[in-house]
């Protein structure tokens, strides 16, 4: 009969991380809570001890950080973005040992706020009219924009990692995560503006309220058909400039 053996710290793989509140990590940051949790790693609200200022702390499996190459790639990505309001400010990043294994973790600014599809949740019939929708997706690509300028991509754009807070008119806006594999093409950016439409799709209640909406609002739209939307904007700016000057017809 074959033993199993045990599986060595090389081997053994951590899918989620397990901090409660007050454990102090790295000598420095307090843990407050467990923010969320993504294919990377989990995000936990931490303070820091010597400040009290309240800072986000994103946590790398390290099967999936080999070398920490995603961290680094990450970091750098964020720093050289870091002129971009739409995106949280990175601070810097520290090592721990969990389990007897070498796990790294990336601290950011704390933007308190909720994610856009919880605030979708709450809405009468979990959806926004059109003139909300507008300014929405109009905060949304001048963000995007400013990412686009730099000749960077966002790559996995929907409601799960856009945190907002509204005041008044206004969507205030930023983004939790970011795809960070690969220099930006002219298809990773034209993708960045068919998932903004997308999103606006979505907020307006998707295929259910399609038929329903005025022709200005389907002329963005534009059935979600790639072509056809990237026939009109095949960049965020156009977009933009587009919400910015559109034409509404009297009915």
């Amino acid at each position: 009969m074959v033993m199993a053996q045990p599986k060595t710290r090389a081997s053994r793989i951590i899918e989620s991380f397990d901090f409660h509140s007050g454990r102090i990590l790295a000598n420095k940051y307090e843990v407050l809570y467990h923010l969320g949790s993504g294919w990377e790693g989990d995000v936990y609200l931490v303070r820091e001890a010597a400040t009290g200022i309240e800072r986000a702390a994103k946590f790398f499996f390290p099967h999936r950080n080999p070398r920490n190459r995603n961290l680094a790639f990450y970091a750098r990505k964020l720093h050289k973005l870091r002129s971009c309001p739409i995106l949280i400010q990175y601070q810097t990043h520290e090592t721990i040992w969990y389990q007897g294994i070498r796990v790294a973790f990336l601290i950011s600014d704390y933007v308190p706020g909720e994610l856009l599809s919880d605030f979708l949740k709450r809405q009468p019939g979990e959806r926004l009219d059109y003139f909300q929708a507008l300014h929405l997706l109009h905060a949304l690509t001048v963000g995007i924009e400013h990412i686009h300028e730099q000749r960077e991509y966002h790559g996995d754009l929907h409601t799960e990692n856009i945190i907002l807070n509204r005041v008044g008119l206004e969507f205030q806006v930023k983004l939790i995560d970011m795809f960070h594999w690969g220099a930006a093409t002219r298809f990773n950016i034209q993708d960045d503006v068919c998932d903004l439409i997308r999103i606006f799709y979505d907020a307006l209640g998707g295929r259910r309220f399609y038929a329903k909406q005025p022709p200005e609002i389907k002329s963005i739209i534009c059935g979600l058909k790639k072509t056809l939307i990237l026939s009109k904007f095949n960049t965020a700016g156009k977009l933009r400039r587009y919400l910015e000057h559109m034409r509404w017809h009297t009915r």
